[in-house]
């Protein structure tokens, strides 16, 4: 039954994602704040049918955590799933993302519309002086910058790799930083289709303050992150003892 929820799951998900990509044009027209309201839309409604389709619910702890104002998030990145899901309880949000995202038609138009900040990562010490600048005006304007400091989908269990990206923000910016720990990866897999029923959990941190040297700041951010994420996927696993057995949990 977990297959077949599944299948019909993303058939609904991508139906959806595509009926609202082309009905939600105009709103580019509007400007960020149109094109994020869309954003809201389409993560709300996917998550209701995630719930209705799979069982899989998300649940948000620590939103008391973020700031009012503009601040750095910086994610654990287990999934798909929190790249939308986190849209629903943020702001003015910014993602920090690879460039060649943007190429993409019709979700490329969107990213540029939501006036996200897009990264050249070939070129190195110039993407980091770029995304400074850009980072820094964003949270001038008040906005929730995030970033996935690992820079790709890790599977839960595997070794952390933090990307010097986030703390050259953290010491350039002078930002205030919200980590966020979550065990997605254990209902929402990286690779595959699969969607397991439970409760995901996403959860804001208490914020790490400016001020630290970019080592202590790394130290306690992948400290923090890790070890809460690590809680949550033990709190999943007593829930339900199968999870441990899936494939891709706790694989490198």
């Amino acid at each position: 039954m977990i297959v077949l929820r599944s299948i019909v799951f993303n058939i609904l998900f991508y139906a959806n994602m595509t009926a609202l990509a082309l009905a939600g044009l105009p709103t580019l027209a509007f400007g960020r704040r149109a094109v994020q309201g869309l954003a809201r839309l389409w993560a709300r409604s996917s998550l209701r049918l995630l719930s209705l389709v799979c069982g899989q619910k998300v649940e948000f702890r620590g939103l008391e955590n973020l700031p009012s104002g503009g601040c750095l998030i910086a994610a654990k990145h287990q999934s798909a799933l929190e790249t939308f899901a986190m849209t629903t309880q943020l702001g003015d949000f910014t993602f920090v993302l690879k460039r060649e995202l943007t190429s993409i038609p019709f979700f490329g138009w969107y990213l540029k519309g939501a006036d996200q900040i897009a990264i050249e990562r070939a070129r190195r010490g110039q993407a980091l002086a770029d995304m400074a600048r850009a980072v820094s005006a964003a949270l001038g304007e008040g906005r929730q910058v995030l970033i996935f400091p690992e820079g790709t989908r890790t599977a839960p269990g595997a070794a952390p790799a933090y990307k010097a990206g986030v703390s050259h923000l953290y010491v350039e910016t002078g930002a205030v930083c919200v980590p966020v720990a979550l065990n997605t990866g254990l209902f929402w897999p990286r690779r595959g289709l699969i969607r397991r029923p439970g409760v995901a959990v996403i959860e804001f941190l208490p914020p790490i303050p400016p001020g630290l040297d970019k080592q202590k700041f790394m130290t306690q951010l992948q400290a923090r992150v890790e070890q809460a994420s690590d809680r949550l996927a033990d709190e999943a696993f007593k829930a339900d003892p199968a999870l441990a057995d899936a494939p891709a949990v706790r694989s490198p």
